[in-house]
């Protein structure tokens, strides 16, 4: 079978080798397609955390059920199926509060282990979801809107507060939406008045700003000089991270979803004086992909405008550096298997 493989940073090939075999507590899927995500631009740039080489990408997944055996699930040959992409130990101590999402041993597939950018891919059963009627493109975004949730979710957003998301690449969008949902006023921060123009138009945000030295002046003049309940950073660059509290009220949450590889700095008596509460959220659990896979079989989540990009396999790796580019306008984009 065919699969493609980041050699080294800046190197992808294409190459062939033997299909998996069924393994007991296994199931063999079918691949349909593989979204590119922030961690895959991190890899093949060289600058992802928690990472080595040579590595097969892709976590984010639409598949096939090609075999399985009798399991719990009813799951079944043929049936489609969401991947949760967190193999977790089940016995550490995060496991055993449920917070399998940061297991003392967790291996993320695509990062840690081998992903999806493989025509078939042996994956344990207990990390399977019915895909019920979801299409091929929402089933590869559960993931990364599962991401969102998850940081939705450790954030406790309440109705009417105002929340600002810094950031508006997938993941960042992905919160938008959700904070949407759960009843925010959402301001969005980014760079890139493309990005901006894509969350007040198809997102609907409340408000939108360019970041840079302006920002906080007007999330300030926005705020009535409150500030937000709530910030969201889904950058992960260093600079967007240490501003984050900037945009916070006194009394305010800082929710880091965007992960930088090195050291960060906070003006203690600048955190100190608002009684920040500074919150990490990684990956996703059971229940934020069942939270999104809800969502999206509703229709609450603008599938089409969001998928920008779609290629066959074969074509993946030509087309790469123009995706990492954000001047091409690419929110999404999607390898066909």
């Amino acid at each position: 079978m065919n699969y493609i493989v980041c050699e080294k940073p800046g190197e992808f090939l294409l190459k062939e080798k033997n299909p998996p075999e069924k393994v007991k507590g296994e199931a063999l899927l079918r691949v349909k397609k593989v979204g590119i995500c922030g961690t895959d631009i991190h890899a093949y740039g060289g600058n992802q955390a928690f990472f080595t080489y040579p590595r097969i990408l892709g976590h984010e997944l639409a598949t096939e059920i090609v075999e399985i055996e009798e399991n719990d699930k009813g799951l079944k040959k043929g049936d489609n199926v969401v991947v949760m992409p967190y193999i977790s130990c089940g016995k550490c101590v995060a496991c055993r509060q449920g917070k399998t999402n940061c297991c003392t041993n967790i291996a993320v597939l695509g990062i840690h282990t081998d992903g999806g950018m493989q025509e078939t891919i042996s994956v344990p059963i207990s990390l399977l979801i019915p895909a019920k009627k979801l299409s091929d493109n929402q089933m590869a975004v559960v993931e990364p809107l599962a991401i969102g949730a998850h940081a939705i979710r450790r954030a406790d957003i309440k109705k009417g507060e105002t929340i600002v998301v810094v950031g508006c690449g997938p993941i960042g969008i992905g919160i938008l939406k959700l904070a949407q949902i759960a009843g925010a006023k959402v301001i969005a921060v980014d760079m890139n008045q493309g990005r901006l123009d894509y969350a007040k138009d198809k997102i609907g945000v409340d408000h939108v700003v360019i970041g840079g030295k302006e920002a906080v002046m007007q999330i300030k003049g926005i705020t009535n000089g409150d500030m937000c309940a709530v910030v969201f950073d889904a950058t992960g660059h260093k600079g967007a991270l240490e501003s984050g509290p900037d945009y916070m009220s006194h009394g305010g949450r800082y929710v880091l979803v965007g992960l930088s590889k090195g050291e960060l700095t906070f003006l203690h008596p600048a955190i100190h004086a608002k009684e920040s509460t500074i919150l990490c959220s990684r990956n996703a659990t059971l229940e934020d992909f069942e939270n999104v896979i809800s969502i999206l079989e509703k229709g609450q989540f603008p599938i089409d405008s969001f998928v920008t990009h779609n290629v066959p396999y074969t074509e993946m790796i030509a087309n790469f550096d123009h995706w990492v580019d954000p001047k091409n306008g690419v929110i999404k984009a999607m390898v066909d298997f």
